[in-house]
């Protein structure tokens, strides 16, 4: 399973998440921080 972590949850979940999760990104890592939640969805 692949995760994707909003802007209000640390940026290190993907990390520390890596064992579990290892395709997991953070919304920083793919330059949505500022994206809405909608565009994010998309």
């Amino acid at each position: 399973m692949k995760l994707l972590f909003d802007q209000n949850l640390s940026p290190r979940l993907p990390r520390v998440l890596t064992g579990i999760y290892p395709e997991s990104l953070h919304v920083r890592g793919i330059d949505m921080r500022d994206a809405t939640d909608t565009q994010i969805w998309e």
